[in-house]
């Protein structure tokens, strides 16, 4: 984040657009309304993240689900879990909200260019995954092969479905989706990601994998590329933690010497790899 403002002054937003994304998640739009705001967002990076504020509740961390290529306005998944996310809910469009930041690192999207990219999201996971794919597809001569592995406990909590078509029909492009547990409509595939991993068993060659979603899927992720031939340089993920300043300062997101805000959130696996397990 460059400015010299305060950075724990949220900037003013107003929400544009409010929808259904899952059962129990909304995706929200949010037009910037001041130029300092907007010229900090100008240029975000996929993987970045930031806080939303609902006025009089509070504020919480969201991964940015939106890149600039698609849209000048920032948009968030947001499932319902706590105070400050009912909050955000109980909102209508039109009504004010706080932005803060742009905060972490992000997807190192130039070295990622001239790779094969596996992308394998699970459940509100996939929305920090979203802007890379959409960066990858609307940038496609610059990247190789696309795999895309999507999946959630069940099918309501599929996210962004209306954009499956897209991503199936893309260039170089294959899209795999699964669920843990079918339902009455459901007639895709039923198993967890790992084993829809193995299944596709997308090669090692010349190639990067993208993961992120619960800690324990991250693990057993990790567990199956390297199993495939993934060597730790080959994987990415992006993490969640308890953050509450976002900005290296109150140690609440601490990954040993790394702070999840400002190290990450994303990082490769053999940053994070002793680590790991104590999120399990």
């Amino acid at each position: 984040m460059s400015r010299d403002v305060n950075p724990m002054r949220p900037y003013l937003g107003r929400l544009i657009g409010v929808r259904d994304l899952a059962t129990g998640i909304k995706l929200f739009q949010i037009e910037l309304l001041e130029d300092e705001g907007r010229a900090a967002f100008a240029d975000i990076k996929p993987g970045q993240f930031a806080f939303v504020s609902a006025f009089g509740a509070g504020e919480a961390p969201f991964g940015i689900a939106s890149a600039p290529s698609r849209t000048p306005y920032l948009e968030f998944a947001v499932n319902a879990l706590g105070h400050v996310t009912f909050s955000l809910h109980a909102l209508d469009e039109g009504d004010p909200v706080g932005v803060r930041g742009p905060l972490g690192n992000g997807f190192p999207m130039d070295r990622l260019k001239g790779k094969n990219i596996v992308i394998l999201g699970g459940g509100i996971g996939g929305a920090p995954l979203r802007p890379v794919i959409q960066t990858i597809l609307d940038h496609r001569e610059d990247y190789g092969h696309l795999t895309i592995l999507w999946a959630a406990r069940s099918p309501d909590l599929l996210v962004f479905k209306e954009e499956f078509d897209e991503w199936r029909s893309a260039w170089a492009t294959d899209f795999h989706v699964t669920v843990d547990r079918g339902d009455e409509k459901w007639t895709g595939k039923v198993g967890l990601i790992t084993q829809l991993l193995e299944e596709v068993n997308p090669s090692p060659e010349n190639a990067v994998a993208i993961t992120c979603g619960p800690p324990i899927m991250i693990h057993f992720v990790f567990l199956t590329l390297k199993k495939l031939g993934f060597a730790p340089e080959q994987m990415l993920t992006t993490l969640e933690a308890r953050m509450h300043c976002g900005i290296g300062k109150c140690g609440r997101c601490n990954l040993g010497e790394k702070f999840i805000c400002t190290d990450g959130p994303v990082f490769w696996q053999y940053e994070i790899a002793e680590f790991l397990e104590g999120f399990l």
